[in-house]
């Protein structure tokens, strides 16, 4: 397998390279990882089943359109594939260090968020967030697609999981547009499954990686900075000062986080399940 990659790898960049070490890291939970090396060169290796190569092609691609914005930084797709029965993605290595910029990642998040797209919300193709598929079909409404491509779509996935809701769908559509008052979302670049496992520094300077890229609600990915932990204080200050957010920010967190904590259960099962119905009653109470 790694003969192979280092020939796509050589085909890919123009230079003759043999990858003589492979150093094993550590990923994800869904693919393996490792860096493949010559003695000048380093690139960061992702591996799957061979039938997911298409979330590979969708993460490459995604990963360059954020380079490509000269806003954030992530690594540069190199060459993808198959090779026997093993899916790659080779992407430039970067060497993570404990930079602790974050005025900086949250600038340069703004203007990442500033690129907005004229076919309304969604993208060029479906992806996936962790190993779940990401329906992107492009929508004018974006409740229409919050609803449709999102929402839904992980209630539909989780019911047939076991998952049992204390109220029905059509109620908790129902509150959804009251969310919206005097706020008309603009359909930004958003990184889409943005926590702290997916955001890192190289010396100073900010980086992501691991995109479930789509045109969306740009508060989609500050919320959900918020939902692990959270983010240092001075990210968020730096954020309002690039790119106000609506005041009506902090009562639509619940909406779009449910989206992940749904998506966790539906990967991981367990205790996400109870955490979502939570996350419902406080929307309908609140309401």
């Amino acid at each position: 397998m790694w003969e192979q990659i280092a020939i796509a790898i050589s085909q890919s960049t123009g230079q003759k390279f043999i990858g003589d070490r492979i150093q094993s890291k550590s990923g994800g939970c869904i693919n393996q990882t490792a860096k493949i090396s010559d003695r000048n060169r380093h690139y960061f290796v992702k591996t799957n089943q061979a039938h997911r190569l298409e979330m590979f092609i969708a993460e490459a691609i995604a990963l360059q359109q954020i380079c490509d914005t000269h806003t954030m930084r992530s690594p540069k797709p190199i060459c993808w594939g198959t090779t026997a029965d093993r899916a790659y993605l080779v992407m430039e290595n970067l060497e993570l260090s404990n930079g602790q910029n974050w005025e900086r990642m949250a600038q340069n998040l703004a203007a990442l968020h500033k690129f907005h797209s004229d076919r309304g919300f969604g993208w060029q193709r479906n992806n996936t967030i962790g190993s779940t598929p990401q329906i992107n079909n492009w929508t004018k409404d974006w409740l229409e697609f919050w609803i449709d491509h999102r929402l839904g779509f992980q209630i539909s996935l989780a019911k047939r999981k076991g998952w049992k809701s204390h109220v029905s769908e059509t109620e908790l559509y129902a509150i959804i547009p009251s969310l919206f008052d005097n706020y008309q979302p603009q359909p930004s670049m958003v990184h889409g499954d943005l926590w702290s496992g997916n955001v890192a520094f190289v010396d100073d300077e900010p980086v992501i990686f691991d995109p479930a890229l789509y045109f969306g609600d740009r508060e989609v990915d500050l919320v959900m900075t918020e939902l692990f932990g959270g983010f240092p204080a001075q990210f968020y200050r730096a954020y309002q000062t690039a790119y106000p957010l609506d005041q009506g920010y902090q009562k639509r967190k619940n909406l779009y986080n449910l989206y992940h904590i749904l998506n966790h259960f539906n990967l991981f099962g367990g205790s996400y399940g109870s955490q979502a119905n939570r996350m419902i009653m406080d929307m309908l109470s609140n309401h």
